[in-house]
């Protein structure tokens, strides 16, 4: 499991530092052998051993395209932009143009472990956005799961 925030920094080429500390779970679960795509949702990246991103994507092409704009935009945007990245031998990954561009990534990023996944944020958008979160009530839209949820 991938858990945590982490600051990174992105170099003049475009690659950026796996932390240490996901390193052996990286190495054990993928090889190193990743998939970074776009967020449907966000303007941020996301980030899947190579394995993980094959069940979601599976999961993704199996829902019927034809009748609903939102299984497209998952298609279009999740599987569309999925491009596989390794890690090289200083452990870094190289973020595609493309990529950087959508979440608008500059030199300094945060890297967010999601469980099974990691998201990778502009620092900016990410203190925007937490900032945003913190002000706002919390609205459990009637959601049984979230009104039961034990924080």
């Amino acid at each position: 499991m991938f858990r945590g925030i982490n600051p990174i920094n992105l170099d003049v080429k475009g690659r950026a530092a796996l932390p240490a500390k996901y390193r052996p779970r990286v190495t054990d679960r993928c090889d190193g052998h990743m998939v970074v795509t776009v967020h449907p949702f966000d303007r941020c990246l996301l980030l899947y051993p190579l394995a993980d991103w094959e069940f979601i994507e599976s999961q993704v092409n199996a829902l019927p395209n034809s009748s609903s704009r939102q299984a497209r935009r998952l298609q279009h945007l999740m599987v569309g932009y999925a491009t596989e990245v390794d890690l090289d031998a200083a452990n870094r990954l190289l973020l595609p143009a493309t990529h950087r561009d959508h979440a608008e990534l500059d030199k300094r990023l945060i890297l967010v472990g999601q469980g099974q996944k990691f998201e990778i944020w502009s620092e900016t958008r990410w203190t925007s956005m937490t900032e945003t979160y913190l002000n706002e009530s919390f609205d459990t839209d009637g959601s049984v799961e979230l009104i039961n949820l034990s924080l």
